[in-house]
This record gives structure tokens, C-alpha cells and sequence, in this order.
């Protein structure tokens, strides 16, 4: 059974800082790549971040550049995101996301999405 379970959000002021954790089971995870995608009421889902299975490429929504750092531990099983400077703009659900294309296939995981409040 495929799982990511996020954990690491939570209310925080302005200019503080959170890590998030998602936890994969049920699949290979080192070979998949993962992302953090974020979402507010009424709005369309946001990639935030996304790093390639083994590590070697990474990408950041410009919104969030400089401030936020995607990492993986494939041995754990788990990708984590570094949160500091947080805006208020930066409240939403976050989501992690699995993803790998191979033999004409698309696999896709979600986790069920972890809240991030920023405010004063």
C-alpha cells in the first residue's frame, strides 16, 4: 500500500522557519522523483519544489527561491522542506508529491497534505 505521510507544518510567525517531512512507503521512493506543491482555498495547486530521484537536479517556484530548500534522504525514505523567511503568502496546505514516467507509464502518489499558517 503506497503512503506519503506529511508532518512539520503548524502556525508560525513572520520570518520564522518550519520543516516539513513526508515519509513514503509502498513504493521504490529512490526512484521516483518528489516535490512539494502548496494550495490555498480557491486556488489552483502550486508546484513549490521538486528534486529528481537521486538528488542531482533541483527546482523552485521563483516565489519561493532563496528561501526554501527541497532535500531527500533515499535511505529513510523521505523528502523534506526547509521553510525560512515565511511570508503570510506562504499559508496553505502543502502538499508532497511522487512522481516517475517509465515504459509508458505515469506512477503519481499524493500525501494528504500538511497546514502551513503564517501569521502574526
Amino acid at each position: 500500500q503506497v503512503q506519503l505521510v506529511e508532518s512539520g507544518g503548524g502556525l508560525v510567525q513572520p520570518g520564522g522557519s518550519l520543516r516539513l517531512s513526508c515519509a513514503a512507503s509502498g513504493f521504490t521512493f529512490s526512484s521516483y522523483a518528489m516535490s512539494w506543491y502548496r494550495q490555498v482555498p480557491g486556488k489552483e495547486r502550486e508546484l513549490v519544489a521538486t528534486i529528481t530521484s537521486a538528488g542531482g537536479r533541483i527546482n523552485y517556484a521563483d516565489s519561493v527561491k532563496g528561501r526554501f530548500t527541497i532535500s531527500r534522504d533515499n535511505a529513510k525514505n523521505t523528502v523534506y522542506l526547509q521553510m525560512n523567511s515565511l511570508r503570510p503568502e506562504d499559508t496553505a496546505v502543502y502538499y508532497c508529491n511522487a512522481f516517475s514516467m517509465g515504459d509508458g507509464r505515469i506512477n503519481e502518489y499524493w500525501g494528504q497534505g500538511t497546514q502551513v499558517t503564517v501569521s502574526s
